[in-house]
This record gives structure tokens, sequence and C-alpha cells, in this order.
């Protein structure tokens, strides 16, 4: 039987990259999406039509609520699978100045990005195979302050810190725990800033482009195989400050 993976946010962007590069390498997966229906399945179609060796579903949880907790695991239980890698990838973020920023927003960013993947794992942690490997995705934001996404980057960072907190508790079971921290990705979202924003992001990284997706799945892969990084947060930014 394949390897099995679970992608949250595995519908489009970073996530379907993701997807694609565990489905390359004979993973059966489940992606998560969370309201656009039609390009779930249209993605869904597509992947089953490249990559027929594989299991392919996917299934629509709200990233900010408990019940995505229960859609991944009753999937995991009404399919009987072992779970080899858990990409907690699927996140929220919010834009605003700290004079706009309302108790609700940050507790909804935190909820999306901390709380449910955190619970998620707690659900699950009885289910993985040995030497399953859970990555989060984090993000440069949380080492870097960003003037108008405080919510956002402060949850990222707690994210890092998460990683490291949760060796001790997943060691012992023999699941490894790390995070990617991507900078500045060419996903939908930011192909459609303004030409002045781009320029203006590019001119503080060193190599003076945005990453592509598939640029930015190699550390996942690499932390899903390898079997002695665990606590580790990758931060994959083309350089950015140091331009």
């Amino acid at each position: 039987m394949n390897r099995f993976a679970v992608i949250t946010g595995g519908t489009k962007g970073l996530g379907q990259a993701i997807a694609e590069r565990l489905l390359s390498e004979g993973f059966d997966v489940l992606l998560t999406f969370g309201a656009d229906q039609e390009r779930a399945r249209q993605v869904e179609a597509e992947l089953r039509d490249v990559y027929r060796k594989s299991e392919i579903a996917v299934a629509q949880a709200d990233a900010t609520s408990t019940s995505s907790i229960d859609v991944i695991a009753g999937y995991i239980e009404n399919h009987d699978r072992r779970l080899d890698a858990l990409i907690l990838n699927a996140g929220l973020t919010a834009r605003g100045s700290l004079e706009e920023l309302d108790l609700d927003t940050w507790d909804r960013v935190f909820r999306a990005n901390v709380d449910i993947p955190l619970f998620t794992i707690q659900r699950l942690m009885d289910r993985f195979a040995a030497g399953g490997s859970i990555v989060f995705t984090g993000s440069l934001m949380g080492f870097q302050p960003h003037s108008m996404s405080l919510a956002y980057g402060v949850s990222k960072s707690a994210v890092s810190s998460l990683v490291k907190n949760l060796v001790k508790f997943l060691g012992p079971r023999g699941i490894r725990v790390n995070a990617v921290a991507p900078g500045f990705i060419d996903t939908e979202w930011q192909l459609a800033k303004p030409t002045h924003v781009r320029d203006s992001i590019n001119s503080k990284i060193s190599l003076g482009r945005f990453a592509t997706p598939d640029e930015v799945t190699d550390p996942y892969i690499m932390l899903v195989n390898n079997s002695y990084i665990t606590g580790e947060t990758i931060v994959i930014d083309g350089g950015y400050s140091y331009r």
C-alpha cells in the first residue's frame, strides 16, 4: 500500500504544489480545502488523470473550525489508513494597522494558524505510522516583522515555538515535527499584487524575485523523508533583507 499524507489547504498554491510532489513520490493523499468546491473538484480530477497509481481525495474543511478535525479524522478512520505525513498548510492572514485590529480578528487568525493545527495533531497522534512526519507551513513573517500583518506574523512565530515544544511530546511516539517558513511565493494572491508592490518586495530579496511554488516544495519533501530532523523551522526566502 502507498504511503498516505494529509495536506490541509491542498488544492491551490503551495499546498497543491506539495501534493503534486508527494504524489510523484507514490503517496496517496487527502487534500482539504476551504470554500471553493468547484476548484477543488477540478484539481482532484486533474491529479487523478496524472497520478493514476495513487488514491486522491478532497474534503471541505474550515481552517478555523474544530469540524475540520472531524473531517480529517473521519476520513482516516473510515478508510483505515495510517498517517505517514501531515502537512499543516492551511492558514489565515489579516491585514490592517494596530489601530484597526480587533480581538475577533486576532482570535480567528490564531485559531486557524495555531489552535486547529495543534488539536488536529492531538486527535491524530495514534493514527501515525512508525516514523511519521508533521510539517507546518510557517512564514518569513514569523521572523521579519510586517507593519500590516501583526496577527499573522505573531501566529507564525508561535508556530515555530510550537514545533520546538511538540518535539517533547511527539518524539517518544516516533513522530517528527518540523516547519517550513517560506518568503514570498508566486501564488495567485501574490501574483495579483500591483507591480510597484512586487517591485518593492523584490528589491529586498537577494535573488531579486519571488519563489515559484515548486521551488518551495523541496524542504517539505526532505522533512517528510529524512528520519533524523525534528524540531526545526527551515526558512526559504531567497535571501530576504540581505540584498
